[in-house]
C-alpha cells in the first residue's frame, strides 16, 4: 500500500495468516465479502475474520476503504451490544472481531421456531445498540441495520455489526448508493426518502426506520418484499407501502399488536413522525418485562386405537368367474384341479413355479382360508399343501383364519401343525388377532397349541394390550388365567392398565388391578394410569383407581399431579373426588404452577372457589412470582378476577419486576377486572421496578376508559417513570393524541372527579 496499511489503522493490532491455524472455516458470505472463523494460534481462541470482496491491499479499492474505515470505527466503541473488534488482517485484508456462536439473526430467523419472550429481548437489545450508537457525539449512523448485521452469542445475545455503509454515502452517487445497497441485501431496509430524489444526507431516523422493518423480520420470521426486483420495492416503498401484514395473527399475545403499532411508527413514511431510539428502548423494555412466560398446559395424551388390517388377497389371475362359480356351487374334482393346477395321480406339484403362488406370494391356500371354505381348505391341506405359508406381508393362513374370526379354520389349520406363534412384518400373532376381536374361542385354541401368551408385536403391545383398548373382558380373563403378564410395557412405556385406564373401560381397570396390575406404573412420560383417566375425563376408571390406592400426587415428567390436570381441564367432580382422596393442593409444577394458577390461568372460576374452600394459597408465588390473580388479571375474564379477589387475593401482590395484578389488567385493556381490582384497594400508585405506574401503561395503550377509572382512583398523572417520563409525555411519544389531549387538557378536571364525594357534582 503506498500510504502503509500501518499508518492508516493507527493504533490498531495488525495480524497476518500465519498468526491463526491452518483450518479458515466460512461462516457467512455476501456483498460484503465473507466471513471466516478461525482459531488463534497463541490465545487459542476463536475468533471472526471478516474479508473484504477485494483480498488484495489496493489503496484505490472503495471495499478497503470501507472496511479500514469500519474497522477504525467499531474499535472506538465499547458496548455490550456492539461486536468487539481486536483488529486487522494484514494478509488476506479483513477484521478481525469477536466470534458469535449462534451467527446472524437472518439465518436464525429461517431456520428455528424462536419464541416470543427471545424475539422481544433481540428486538429490545438491538435497540439498546442503536441507542447507543446515535447517543455518540456525533451521532455514529448505522444505515445498514438488518438481520444479517445482527450477530447471536452462544447465550443468544444480540451484538450489532457492520457499518461500512456511510462512506459508500459519501463516495457515491445516490443511484449507486441504491444499487450497491440492493446488492448487499439492504434495498428492503432503505426509507422512502432515499428513493424520492431528496438531496438531504441520511440521520439517525434512516436507522429508525431500518428498525421498525427488522422488528416486521422478527416478527413474522419472513423476508420483506419476498419475490420482488429492485424497481418494484423503490416504488412499493416510496408510494408508502410496507410489508405485508396478512400473517399478523389476532391469537398472537397482546404485547406483539403494541409491538407491532411500535413498528409502524418507525417505518412511518414521514421520519418527522418516526420515533427517536431513546423512546423506542423505553418502548422495547416495557414489552419485554410485560412478556412473561405463558403457562404450560399439562401434556395431552393422544393414545390412538391399535389396530392392523391385513391387505386385501386378490384372486388367482388363473381364477376365471365361471372356475370361481364352479368353486363355490359345484363338487366336481375337475375344477379343483383346474384351480390347483393338479395332476390326475392326486400328488402334488413341487416345483416353485407350479406351486401357485400368485401376486404378493398368495398361495390358493391363503385365499380359500380367506374365503372360509373349512372342507376346500381340508381338501387342500389333504395334499400337503404348506400350512405355514406366508404372503409378501408376512401373513400365514392361520393368521388370515383369526383376524377374520374364525375359529373352526383354526382348529383345522393348528390340527395340521400350523405354527401359533408366526407373526406378520407388524409382530401380530393369531393371537393378537383374537384379542383384538374379542374371540375367546380362537383364543383359547392358540394358547393350547402353544401361542406366547405374551407375545409383543414391533411397537410393544401383548394381546392384553389389546383386550384393554377394546373392552373385551373375557379374553382379558382367559389371558391372564395363562399367566399374562399385566405390566408389560409397550414402546411409550404403557401397560395394559394405561390403555384400559386412558379408554375407561372400568371392568377391564377392576380385573387388571385385581391380577396384580401396578396402579401406579409410569410411562416414559412418566404419567400414571390415573393421569390418563383424569385428562379423559373417566370418572368411574378413577373411581377405582383410586380405591385401588392409585398415588393422588404422582407427578408427571413437568411436574403435573391429576389434580393439576382435571383442575385446567376444568373437571369439578374430579378435582372434588382427587381431594376427597388426599390430592396436595400445593404441589407445583417444574414451572412452579399450583392447581389454582392453572384453574386461574384456564378461566374455571368454579374450581377456583372449589380449591379455595379446600384452603388452597391463593397467593402462592409460581413462576417469576407470579399469583393465580395475576395470571388472572393477564390471561383472564373478569370474574376470574373476582372469584380470586372473593376468595382472598391480594390486590397488591408484586411479581418479580414489580407488576402487581393490576399493572396487568391496565396492560391487557381489562375495563372490568382493572374495576374490580380497584374496588378490592388496589393500589392505584404502584410502581414496577422500572417505575412505570398503571397510569404509565394506560397512556402507552391509549385506552382511555381504564386511564380514568385510574384517575377516579386517585392516580397521579404527573409521576416519572425510571426513564423520566410522565404518562403525558408517554401518549405523545407513543403518538396516542386523544389521550395526551385528554390528560394535558383536563387534569384539573379529573382531579375534582377523583376527589369528588359520592353523589356530588364535580365542579367544571
Amino acid at each position: 500500500m503506498a500510504l502503509g496499511l500501518e499508518q492508516r489503522l493507527g493504533g490498531l493490532p495488525i495480524f497476518t495468516r500465519e498468526d491463526f491455524e491452518g483450518a479458515w472455516r466460512p461462516v457467512a458470505g455476501g456483498g460484503f465479502g465473507q466471513v471466516f472463523q478461525a482459531r488463534h494460534r497463541r490465545w487459542r481462541t476463536q475468533y471472526a475474520i471478516k474479508c473484504a470482496p477485494c483480498l488484495l491491499p489496493d489503496t484505490a479499492s472503495s471495499d478497503v476503504n470501507c472496511l479500514i474505515e469500519e474497522a477504525t470505527k467499531m474499535e472506538k466503541i465499547k458496548f455490550q451490544h456492539i461486536v468487539s473488534i481486536y483488529g486487522v488482517c494484514k494478509q488476506p485484508l479483513g477484521i478481525v472481531m469477536e466470534f458469535m456462536a449462534n451467527g446472524s439473526l437472518d439465518k436464525m430467523l429461517c431456520t428455528h421456531r424462536i419464541s416470543w419472550q427471545l424475539k422481544f429481548r433481540i428486538i429490545h437489545e438491538t435497540s439498546l445498540a442503536m441507542n447507543f450508537l446515535h447517543s455518540i457525539k456525533p451521532p455514529l449512523l448505522h444505515l445498514d441495520l438488518k438481520p444479517g448485521n445482527i450477530l447471536l452469542d452462544s447465550s443468544m445475545h444480540v451484538k450489532v455489526s457492520d457499518f461500512g455503509l456511510s462512506k459508500w454515502m459519501e463516495q457515491s452517487t445516490r443511484m449507486q448508493y441504491i444499487e450497491r445497497s440492493a446488492l448487499r441485501g439492504t434495498l428492503s431496509y432503505m426509507p422512502p426518502e432515499m428513493f424520492l430524489q431528496s438531496n438531504m444526507a441520511p440521520g439517525p431516523k434512516y436507522d429508525v426506520y431500518s428498525f421498525g422493518i427488522v422488528i416486521w423480520d422478527i416478527l413474522t420470521q419472513k423476508k420483506p418484499y419476498s419475490g420482488l426486483n429492485m424497481m418494484n420495492i423503490i416504488i412499493r416503498v416510496a408510494a408508502g407501502m410496507r410489508p405485508s401484514l396478512q400473517s399478523v395473527s389476532d391469537e398472537w399475545p397482546e404485547e406483539v399488536q403494541q409491538m407491532g403499532d411500535l413498528m409502524k411508527r418507525c417505518w412511518d413514511q414521514d421520519p418527522k413522525k418516526r420515533p427517536c431510539f431513546p423512546d423506542i428502548t423505553i418502548e422495547t423494555d416495557l414489552l419485554l418485562s410485560l412478556l412473561q412466560s405463558p403457562v404450560t398446559d399439562p401434556e395431552s395424551e393422544a393414545l390412538a386405537r391399535k389396530v392392523s388390517c391385513k391387505p386385501s388377497l386378490h384372486r388367482p389371475r388363473e381364477v376365471s368367474e365361471e372356475v370361481s362359480q364352479d368353486l363355490t356351487d359345484s363338487d366336481s374334482g375337475g375344477c379343483w384341479k383346474r384351480l390347483l393346477r393338479l395332476p390326475d395321480s392326486g400328488s402334488p406339484v413341487s416345483s416353485d413355479e407350479e406351486s401357485c403362488f400368485y401376486e404378493n406370494r398368495v398361495t390358493p391356500l391363503h385365499f380359500l382360508v380367506a374365503q372360509g371354505g373349512v372342507e376346500q381348505v381340508r381338501l387342500l391341506l389333504a395334499h400337503e399343501a404348506d400350512v405355514d405359508c406366508r404372503t409378501a406381508y408376512g401373513y400365514t393362513p392361520l393368521l388370515i383364519a383369526a383376524q377374520d374370526r374364525r375359529p373352526e379354520l383354526c382348529s383345522l389349520l393348528l390340527g395340521h401343525g400350523a405354527d401359533a406363534g408366526l407373526a406378520d412384518e407388524d409382530g401380530w400373532t393369531p393371537l393378537h388377532f383374537a384379542a383384538q376381536n374379542g374371540d375367546d374361542r380362537t383364543a383359547r385354541l392358540l394358547l393350547d397349541h402353544g401361542a406366547r401368551v405374551d407375545a409383543q408385536e414391533h411397537e410393544g403391545w401383548t394381546p392384553l394390550h389389546l383386550a384393554a383398548q377394546n373392552n373385551f373382558e373375557n379374553v382379558a380373563r382367559l389371558l391372564v388365567s395363562r399367566q399374562a403378564d399385566p405390566n408389560l410395557r409397550e414402546a411409550e412405556g404403557k401397560t395394559p392398565l394405561h390403555v384400559a385406564a386412558y379408554f375407561g373401560h372400568v371392568a377391564l381397570v377392576r380385573l387388571l388391578t385385581g391380577q396384580g396390575a401396578e396402579v401406579d406404573a409410569r410411562q416414559r412420560n412418566m404419567r400414571t394410569p390415573l393421569h390418563l383417566a383424569v385428562e379423559r375425563g373417566k370418572v368411574r376408571a378413577i373411581q377405582h383407581l383410586l380405591k385401588s390406592g392409585a398415588a393422588p400426587d404422582a407427578l408427571d415428567r413437568n411436574g403435573y399431579s391429576p389434580l393439576h390436570t382435571a383442575a385446567a381441564r376444568g373437571r369439578f367432580l374430579i378435582c372434588k373426588m382427587l381431594l376427597r382422596y388426599g390430592a396436595s393442593l400445593q404441589l407445583p409444577t417444574r414451572q412452579g404452577w399450583t392447581p389454582l394458577h392453572l384453574a386461574a390461568y384456564k378461566g374455571h372460576p368454579e374450581i377456583i372457589h372449589l380449591l379455595a374452600e379446600s384452603h388452597a394459597d391463593v397467593g402462592a408465588p409460581g413462576s417469576m412470582s407470579w399469583t393465580p390473580l395475576h395470571l388472572a388479571a393477564r390471561h383472564g375474564e373478569e370474574e376470574v378476577v373476582a372469584a380470586l379477589l372473593q376468595c382472598g387475593a391480594d390486590p397488591n401482590a408484586a411479581e418479580q419486576s414489580g407488576w402487581t395484578p393490576l399493572h396487568l389488567a391496565v396492560q391487557r385493556g381489562a375495563f372490568l377486572s382493572v374495576t374490580h381490582l380497584l374496588e378490592h384497594r388496589a393500589d392505584v400508585h404502584a410502581r414496577s421496578k422500572g417505575g412505570w405506574t398503571p397510569a404509565h401503561l394506560a397512556a402507552l395503550k391509549g385506552n382511555m376508559a381504564v386511564l380514568k377509572a385510574l384517575v377516579k382512583a386517585g392516580a397521579q398523572l404527573d409521576v416519572q417513570a425510571g426513564e423520566g417520563c410522565t404518562p403525558r409525555q408517554l401518549a405523545l411519544r407513543s403518538q396516542k393524541q386523544g389521550v395526551a389531549a385528554f390528560l394535558e387538557g383536563r387534569e384539573p378536571w379529573l382531579a375534582v372527579v377523583g376527589n369528588a364525594e359520592p353523589g356530588e357534582q364535580p365542579e367544571v
